[in-house]
């Protein structure tokens, strides 16, 4: 059996969650988790494991020692071939449903990002500004610079945490 993840999806997903997880620990904000983890939710019968999910300090209570029993704050898929028409169609409308506040798709193939913020019951997409960041508004005072996503090689971890005043 062939893994769907490429190598490109890797390194996307790793360096998504080493920056994320050093803002969130910096600023004490919650916690980042990335697959396997899976996430129930009420209104599914199954959980979901997304690739990479972060969850607010406030909502920790709703994590378990196997699972988090809820919606996390944010969940980002890294697009595969065999996952887009799932990320884009099922899961967007379930973590809609089920009240997952920013919504990230991160598509290494087509070097294109979306971001959907739960307004009304309802994701919203924000696009990125013109230089190309994205400000979330879940994860207080964090910013991606969607192009580092696209640079081969990757930016070096410490320029990203540099970049984020992170060190």
């Amino acid at each position: 059996m062939v893994s769907p993840a490429s190598l490109l999806y890797q390194e996307i997903k790793r360096l998504v969650v080493t920056v994320l997880q050093a803002y969130v620990e910096q600023h004490d904000l919650g916690t980042v988790l990335d697959a396997p983890f899976q996430m129930r939710l009420a209104e599914l019968r199954r959980g979901r494991e997304p690739d990479v999910l972060f969850v607010a300090k406030e909502h920790l209570d709703r994590l378990t020692q196997t699972y988090l029993d809820g919606p996390a704050d944010v969940v980002i898929e890294i697009v595969s071939p065999e996952s887009g028409p799932r990320d884009r169609g099922e899961k967007y409308y379930e973590y809609e449903a089920a009240g997952v506040r920013e919504y990230w798709l991160i598509d290494p193939d087509r070097q294109h990002a979306e971001f959907y913020r739960l307004q009304q019951k309802r994701y919203k997409l924000i696009p990125p500004d013109a230089q190309g960041i994205y400000r979330s508004e879940v994860i207080p005072g964090f910013w991606l610079n969607v192009n580092w996503l696209w640079q081969r090689p990757l930016p070096r971890f410490l320029e990203v945490l540099k970049a984020l005043k992170l060190v």
